[in-house]
């Protein structure tokens, strides 16, 4: 199991790393994170047709060489504002539990838990748990289902990770021990010290006299590492990438800027971006951040209406509307198509009413019934920016309750959207530069990427295998195969 000091330690990105380490040795493993809070997530095979789970446990089953299950992520939490979330219960939303109070659904969720973790240790060889914030919050003991009472369950030797560029790493460590019972210490096998710069020599006599104190070794100490490929899975990440080495190079940068409002959703499919040379990404909090994009993404949003909201008292809507009255490309995913058009109609109170920003002539209406599905389709003919894609299959994923259709008066007075996909999965607008389409994933797909930038990112696979060789060079010799007890 992988604890940390805090969110932002480093969890997620090693999980997912050790589940491709073991699976190289030729063991069978899975993913398990008992309960995660995000609306990063993924469609997968389940038990009801269309089932999620957490991005983080899709690609750690995809680092692990195995098939995505909703038992990886028994319970994902999707906020929809500070003190709300919808429950996803083995990948299918649950109005009940959504309802109830978090320390009752707690109780009522561990047997849940329970029986998925140990259907994963029945089928696998390994099973590598993800933690989640830190297991020494005090005031969470009584309800935890995620952290210690997993570790306990399971008997997981345990492996607890900071990040030592923020400081203080030695004092976070110790701390968190500290505060676990002797029985969870018991259970401690290594501290990792994550995200170091500079000479490790540096460290000592720290990691030494760590050990004395708590009789737990530093097994690995990471060093920083930027462009690892795997998409962030907390937040997202805003240093930018080096600026271009010439006044040449900055002229032939494409600037795409992503409108990060409170509640996106889905951030991590554009990881891909990240890894394309010439291209430069951006998130945008107010109208300067847009000034000077070729691009502009507005992503998925759990809460339509309210990020709807956020932009507009940003002045974000100004922006948005002069970027794509100067023809420059404009384009919305899921919720981001919803806001391009004119008005959002909810009758059941799922993602609140409001005015559209009038970019696209369609009208959203919200149906109670979620759409969950993993999908391929084909673009149309398109025009203007996006005209590469004309012709262009691709392989996504919809996790919306909107349905989006042609605003008929206006249509009838000569304005039209046209769709440039199937079953009203994507519009344009007419003069070519607005595009919104229900399919997230696009930036994944490689011959999308291919007729949008002429070559494609590294594969998924590519990235797992370098996080496993990553591993394997720092972690002391054994370490990793001790774990399992293995010679």
């Amino acid at each position: 199991m992988v604890l940390g000091t805090s969110s932002g330690a480093g969890k997620s990105w090693l999980t997912t790393a050790l589940c491709r380490y073991y699976a190289r040795q030729g063991l069978k493993v899975a993913p398990f994170k008992a309960q995660n809070m995000s609306n990063n997530a993924r469609v997968v095979d389940g038990p009801s047709q269309g089932s999620e789970i957490g991005s983080a446990q899709y690609f750690q089953a995809l680092a692990a060489r195995a098939v995505p299950d909703v038992r990886m992520n028994p319970v994902l939490l999707k906020p929809e504002n500070d003190t709300r979330s919808q429950v996803i219960l083995l990948g299918q939303v649950s109005t009940e539990l959504s309802r109830t109070d978090w320390r009752t659904r707690s109780e009522l969720l561990w047997p849940t838990v329970v029986q998925a973790l140990d259907a994963l240790r029945e089928e696998n060889d390994v099973v590598v748990i993800e933690g989640a914030g830190s297991p020494a919050e005090i005031n969470l003991r009584s309800c935890d289902i995620v952290n210690m009472r997993v570790a306990l369950h399971a008997q997981a030797a345990c492996l607890m990770v900071t990040d030592i560029d923020r400081g203080g790493a030695f004092a976070h460590l110790y701390g968190t021990w500290a505060l676990l019972a002797p029985k969870e210490r018991a259970l401690i096998r290594g501290f990792v010290l994550n995200k170091f710069r500079g000479d490790a020599a540096l460290l000592a006599p720290g990691p030494a006299m760590l050990q004395t104190l708590t009789g737990v070794p530093t097994v690995a100490t990471l060093p920083m590492w930027w462009q690892h490929g795997l998409p962030e899975e907390d937040g997202m990440f805003d240093r930018a990438v080096s600026a271009p080495s010439s006044d040449h190079d900055a002229a032939n940068v494409l600037r795409i800027a992503v409108v990060a409002y409170p509640r996106i959703s889905n951030l991590d499919e554009f990881q891909p971006l990240k890894n394309i040379p010439g291209v430069r990404l951006t998130w945008a909090r107010s109208p300067v951040d847009i000034l000077d994009a070729d691009w502009v993404i507005l992503p998925g949003s759990k809460h339509t209406s309210s990020d709807l909201a956020w932009l507009r008292a940003q002045g974000l809507d100004h922006a948005v509307a002069q970027h794509a009255a100067q023809g420059r490309a404009l384009l919305g995913i899921c919720g981001g198509l919803q806001m391009l058009g004119e008005a959002l109609i909810d009758l059941h109170g799922i993602d609140g009413n409001g005015p559209g920003l009038g970019l696209l002539p369609v009208v959203t209406l919200f149906d109670e019934v979620k759409t969950v599905q993993r999908r391929q389709a084909s673009f149309t003919q398109l025009h203007g920016p996006w005209a590469g894609l004309s012709g262009v299959s691709m392989h996504g994923y919809e996790i919306h309750h909107g349905k989006t259709a042609l605003h008929s008066a206006m249509a009838a007075a000569g304005d039209l959207a046209l769709p440039v996909m199937a079953d009203d999965l994507a519009w344009q607008n007419a003069a070519g530069n607005v595009l919104g389409l229900y399919l997230h994933g696009m930036f994944e797909d490689s011959a999308v990427m291919q007729a949008l930038f002429g070559h494609t990112a590294p594969t998924l696979d590519s990235v797992f295998d370098g996080l496993a060789d990553y591993v394997e060079k720092h972690f002391d010799a054994g370490v990793l195969d001790a774990l399992l007890d293995l010679p």
